[in-house]
């Protein structure tokens, strides 16, 4: 086959198409957008008509792929580690449902919180869960593992989760893909209530799963995915999970460790391969991109009271990525000399567009904040959370997807008054109707400010779930008609911006403040899309 240079999400992404899916199921976020978007351009995805519209949310992302398992076809469902929480509640039950069709579940963690709240680690969730767990090293195993995933997942008849990080994600390799598979046939489970977790069913199903946790174990020795590679320098052993075993032998580039190591890359852990390593050495060292999962679980497999480093005793930094220098730095290595940086160059923070609309919407409402006192605008995450930065300095939280509506009606029942929630379109429509609906019922006296720009703009410009559709939502779900108002995010427009949100303050009761216009980046876009297809 054709070797193809590919992003270790494009490899997934190929793979699942190769693997013959049916349907990919998602919302953008970074790191795991391109793996959509790769198999929305996909020729053969297009030729076979597989699903890949975006979802509303991870939750109805993963409820939608397991219903099409549930017909017997093979899914993907692709979403960044904090979106594995919005989907947290199906993940766990699936798992004791089990799957019908091979159903997938790729998960981006994003160490160093490049574009994220936090740094979390989804292995944590696939042990939780008891699913079986698979963590590339590099593109070819990405693309490797993902074809066997669908195959695996309907051998055990389990969810798989494929779990990579940023690093792995967002750089490219050469990947040889394998035969293109056919489709499953439709096909109904056996046993009908499968999927049903009435409590009398779900403890039976629950037991089920346990059983196959020795099944699964034994599964994880055998698996091509796990190594144990000799090495004549017994008195170290190393455990490598994932991208950590490139970074280890970046510091040997001929290919050759002198210490004993266990590469681990398919979960549950292979505790034989890990058993022979603590006989065979003196200490451990454990590099793992995340959280210390595996260091602490070594503490509890053995007994002979070997001595285990990693990121918990501060032989590998606790947070944060990994690199090449900080396992040369744990295997006493002496490190090369960095670059110096320019003093010139100087350390630039993120910012909005120029000319985007959200620049606007914040001036107007810093004029009506100077008025009234700092501190009370609660928000969201989208490009807008830049508002948080100098030369605004106008929102106050960013917490998770739809925060901003039920913080500041928590702060409105703790007696604050006016207080505001900025919140973006695609984010209104992923997790913010439900916080809406609770200010209606209770009258809650807030302020919300939906920043819409007609795209999930923060991720690339995909389509959002929101667009044409926020008033008849709104009024849906019960705001009064009269408060819900428009206003386009223009400098000319800056005195009618103000005039409305100081209208709406005066309003003791739930107000809707809409700010709406295209986002300028993608309506360069669609100018340079549309220009290509004419040409063409």
């Amino acid at each position: 086959m054709e070797r193809k240079l590919l992003l270790g999400v494009e490899a997934i992404g190929q793979a699942a198409v190769d693997a013959g899916i049916s349907g990919v199921y998602a919302y953008p976020g970074t790191p795991s957008t391109e793996i959509t978007e790769y198999i929305q351009h996909n020729k053969t995805a297009g030729e076979r008509n597989i699903h890949r519209e975006w979802s509303a949310n991870e939750k109805t992302a993963l409820e939608a792929a397991l219903g099409m398992s549930y017909a017997g076809k093979r899914a993907m469902v692709c979403m960044k580690h904090v979106g594995l929480n919005v989907a947290a509640d199906v993940f766990m039950n699936m798992a004791i449902t089990g799957i019908n069709g091979g159903l997938v579940i790729t998960v981006a963690d994003d160490p160093s919180q490049h574009s994220s709240q936090n740094e979390q680690d989804s292995r944590f969730y696939g042990k939780f869960a008891m699913v079986p767990v698979f963590e590339p090293s590099n593109q070819q195993e990405a693309y490797d593992m993902t074809y066997e995933a669908f195959a695996f997942s309907e051998k055990t008849g389990l969810p798989v989760m494929m779990r990579i990080p940023t690093r792995l994600a967002h750089s490219r390799a050469g990947v040889v893909p394998k035969p293109v598979l056919d489709e499953n046939l439709l096909r109904l489970p056996e046993n009908l209530m499968q999927f049903m977790l009435l409590p009398a069913y779900g403890r039976k199903y629950y037991q089920n799963l346990l059983d196959k946790q020795g099944w699964l174990e034994e599964l994880s020795e055998k698996s091509a995915f796990n190594n144990y590679f000799e090495g004549k320098e017994k008195s170290l052993g190393i455990v490598c999970c994932g991208i950590a075993y490139n970074y280890l032998m970046e510091n040997y580039p001929d290919g050759n460790c002198p210490y004993p190591v266990v590469k681990i890359t398919h979960y549950p852990v292979p505790k034989d391969m890990l058993q022979q390593l603590e006989n065979e050495c003196d200490e451990l060292l454990v590099a793992e991109e995340g959280y210390p999962l595996v260091e602490e679980m070594l503490s509890d497999f053995f007994g002979k009271g070997t001595k285990v480093s990693g990121r918990l005793n501060g032989s590998l930094p606790r947070r944060g990525e990994l690199n090449p220098d900080h396992l040369a730095k744990a295997l006493g290595k002496e490190l090369e000399k960095p670059l110096e940086m320019p003093e010139t160059l100087v350390g630039r923070p993120p910012s909005l567009c120029a000319g985007c609309g959200h620049q606007d919407t914040y001036d107007a409402l810093n004029e009506v904040i100077a008025d009234i006192g700092n501190g009370r605008v609660f928000s969201d995450i989208g490009c807008y959370t830049l508002g948080a930065l100098p030369p605004y300095n106008t929102i106050n939280t960013c917490v998770d997807m739809g925060a901003s509506i039920t913080m500041a009606k928590g702060a409105a029942d703790a007696g604050l008054s006016p207080v505001f929630a900025v919140i973006g379109d695609s984010t209104f429509t992923h997790s913010g109707i439900t916080g809406l609906l609770d200010c209606v019922i209770e009258k809650s006296n807030v302020n919300i400010l939906i920043v819409d720009n007609e795209t999930v703009a923060m991720t690339g410009g995909q389509d959002s779930s929101a667009k044409g559709r926020i008033e008849k939502i709104c009024e849906g779900v019960g705001v009064n008609p009269e408060h819900i108002r428009l206003f386009v995010p223009l400098k000319k427009n800056h005195d009618e911006i103000v005039r409305i949100i100081r209208e709406e303050i005066a309003f003791n009761g739930v107000s809707v403040i809409i700010g709406r216009r295209e986002c300028v980046q993608r309506v360069a876009k669609m100018k340079k899309l549309n220009k290509v297809k004419k040409q063409a």
